[in-house]
């Protein structure tokens, strides 16, 4: 095995799923990625709300406020840097993009040429996953290399 794939969210979890995915490189003797996925920078839209009130309004007035995309760039990758400094080893490759979660997992790991890809799962269930979906399961359907999901507390 050559390198690993780590994909990472903003969950509390992903330091542990980073230390999984670090225990896998070095026992293997591989190179090590950590990838976040920007999503569409609609995805952290939310409506202005009156801090008197301490709720959102929902008149017409309200306009939706998205952050800039090279803010949020900007943020996923001091969110790896930190990740990848309390890991302890600087060789390890930090990456970001932006799009379909999903979809850019599957993408690195191809055009990365990945021999494993380490995620975490949350375990949505009902109507939440049928809304949302799971990142977790579509790469599990579409993966061409071995995956370890760890299953983690949301």
């Amino acid at each position: 095995m050559k390198t690993i794939l780590v994909a990472l969210d903003y969950e509390p979890s992903a330091q542990k799923i980073a230390d999984t995915g670090l225990t896998f490189a070095k026992s293997m003797k591989a190179e090590m990625i950590l990838l976040h996925v920007v999503p569409e920078s609609s995805y952290y839209s939310s409506l202005k709300y009156s801090p008197i009130l301490g709720f959102e309004t929902l008149s017409a007035i309200n306009v939706v406020e998205t952050e800039n995309e090279l803010e949020l760039t900007k943020t996923a990758e001091d969110f790896l840097e930190t990740i990848r400094r309390n890991l302890g080893d600087e060789s390890i490759t930090i990456l970001v993009k932006t799009g379909d979660l999903g979809e850019n997992v599957l993408e690195v790991a191809k055009n990365r040429k990945a021999d494993m890809i380490v995620i975490g799962t949350h375990h949505k269930r009902g109507i939440e996953k049928i809304l949302s979906g799971s990142v977790a399961e579509k790469v599990f359907h579409h993966s061409p290399v071995p995956l370890l999901i760890i299953p983690v507390e949301s």
